[in-house]
């Protein structure tokens, strides 16, 4: 698979997209780590209880294009598609999901682009998630590019459901009846159930614990 190179691109092959946005993976994956580590040390906690990472396929990117009627160029991709690098980052408490969002785009070598909240706005679906779009610089040894990283936060339970989600949609190819989208919807509240509850019975347990240390 190939792109056309333009002439305004700063990106000249395939092979450098690949790097640029490995890179800024790698650079989006080190500051969450940081993060991690910053709160366990401060708060004796961990908000990320793991993270996914992915290039997008060749044959995607260009199915992407076509799809929105774009030539299959080196600089239509970049362009165009948002989410040729993509980090899922999934919590354990929906407290935690925006945190982490906010945190991100207070990174001074992050350049917000673009913010979906799928928390307070679910898709119809019932599909819950924090998207963001940012730029993080990927320093090369002749220049710096500003390169597109997608990032998802979800918890646990919207992670697991959206999986469901996609399978179901995969299996039926997008024409999933109308009995299991409702049941999907169903589920979807259920996840949101078990979320409140989860955050709630964190809550309590992590003020008990401030009444323990006080009291001695």
């Amino acid at each position: 698979m190939e792109f056309k190179a333009s002439a305004n691109s700063q990106v000249d092959s395939w092979k450098e997209v690949q790097l640029l946005y490995s890179s800024a993976l790698k650079e989006i994956n080190t500051k969450l780590e940081i993060l991690n580590d910053e709160f366990q040390h401060v708060h004796s906690y961990n908000p990320i209880e793991h993270i996914k990472s992915r290039i997008k396929t060749p044959e995607s990117i260009v199915k992407k294009l076509k799809k929105n009627g774009y030539e299959s160029t080196i600089d239509n991709m970049i362009q165009h598609v948002n989410d040729i690098a993509g980090i899922r980052i999934i919590c354990s408490f929906t407290s935690d999901i925006f945190e982490i969002a906010k945190i991100i785009a207070n990174q001074n070598d992050i350049k917000l682009i673009s913010v979906k909240d799928y928390i307070n706005n679910p898709k119809p679906s019932g599909y819950k998630s924090f998207h963001m779009i940012v730029t993080v610089p990927i320093f090369l040894s002749n220049k710096s590019v500003d390169t597109k990283v997608e990032i998802q936060i979800r918890t646990v339970a919207m992670d697991f459901w959206a999986s469901l989600e996609h399978k179901i949609n995969y299996k039926y190819e997008g024409n999933v009846p109308e009995e299991i989208r409702k049941e999907l919807v169903d589920c979807a509240h259920m996840v949101a159930d078990l979320d409140d509850k989860m955050l709630s019975l964190n809550e309590q347990v992590m003020n008990y614990s401030l009444k323990q240390d006080e009291s001695k």
